[in-house]
């Protein structure tokens, strides 16, 4: 009888299991890793907005992002908007 070559079920198994395994562990931390990751994006647009508004002549003036005037970009308009941010009294808060 001539010997075959290649997996048998039970090694197949065996590999799928280990990889179903890894995939538990890293697809859960993978998700979070993002949702840190826009965190911090957001955090980081805030101070940049804080520091536009901090370069205006009058920081206590200025009580929405229309009134930053050319110093935010569209796109930065847009993420204001979505960030749900407020200025109050030259502070930019969430």
């Amino acid at each position: 009888m001539q010997k075959r070559k290649g997996f048998t079920l039970i090694e197949m198994v065996i590999v799928m299991f280990i990889i179903s395994l890894l995939l538990l562990l890293i697809v859960p931390n993978l998700a979070q890793q993002k949702q840190k990751a826009e965190e911090k994006s957001k955090e980081a647009f805030i101070e940049v907005v804080q520091n536009q508004v901090d370069l205006e002549d009058d920081p206590q003036k200025i009580i929405n992002v229309a009134d930053l005037k050319e110093s935010l970009t569209a796109t930065q308009k847009e993420k204001f908007d979505k960030y749900h941010l407020k200025i109050k009294n030259g502070i930019v808060e969430k």
